[in-house]
């Protein structure tokens, strides 16, 4: 008894940290997605490689990490996606590619629900509609949704490399410095100003302009 009254405690705990992250309109049917679901949320500090992930752990539980962010819509979706491929580990282990016709299947069934301007506003669930028809391994490399999406970051001084002149001088997270060059197909060339070497960049990497 004391073991079952624990895990509702955890359960609650999760979900009262986890719906606060999320749009209004979302909470419920998300409630409804964890209750049925043993998978421990654990939020973490934004992460630059990626916005959240699915784990086993050693001891047998599994675990999804996610970036906390103002940004609810992202949120929501970096959750459903982890969801997903929890869904697909607990059908077919690790027989299946992580992003595979499996996981494209599972994730635009537990989107879809979502999938309505009471909880998307336009453009952005047009934009996740158009993703959804053959979703990617993360959302960061459909540039149009990105930029839908970066519209409700929070403020800051940062910019895309898309948005940069050519020749205009920027600085990453790490403190090199580049200049923007050519397009090259769907990314950037950019030369480090310390070793002259040429390095291709998403149009969408955030960078700080100098």
């Amino acid at each position: 008894m004391e073991k079952y009254y624990l895990f509702h405690y955890q359960l609650r705990k999760t979900l009262e940290s986890v719906l606060q992250f999320l749009p209004k309109n979302a909470k419920r049917q998300v409630n409804e997605l964890l209750i049925v679901r043993d998978v421990d949320i654990k939020l973490s500090k934004k992460r630059t490689t990626k916005h959240g992930d699915f784990i086993k752990k050693p001891n047998g539980t599994f675990q999804i990490t996610i970036n906390k962010t103002s940004n609810s819509y992202r949120f929501l979706i970096t959750l459903l996606h982890e969801l997903a491929h929890y869904d697909v580990y607990r059908k077919y282990v690790h027989y299946v590619k992580p992003h595979g016709e499996e996981w494209k299947f599972a994730f635009k069934n537990i989107l879809l629900p979502f999938l309505n301007t009471k909880i998307f506003p336009e453009p952005l669930c047009r934009l996740l509609a158009n993703h959804m028809i053959n979703p990617k391994a993360s959302t960061d490399r459909d540039f149009h949704l990105v930029m839908a999406l970066r519209k409700y970051d929070e403020k800051n001084f940062k910019k895309v490399v898309f948005e940069l002149n050519s020749g205009q001088i920027f600085q990453i997270g790490n403190g090199r410095k580049f200049k923007k060059l050519a397009k090259r197909r769907k990314n950037y060339e950019c030369e480090d100003l310390n070793s002259g070497k040429i390095y291709l960049f998403s149009p969408q990497i955030e960078v700080f302009l100098i």
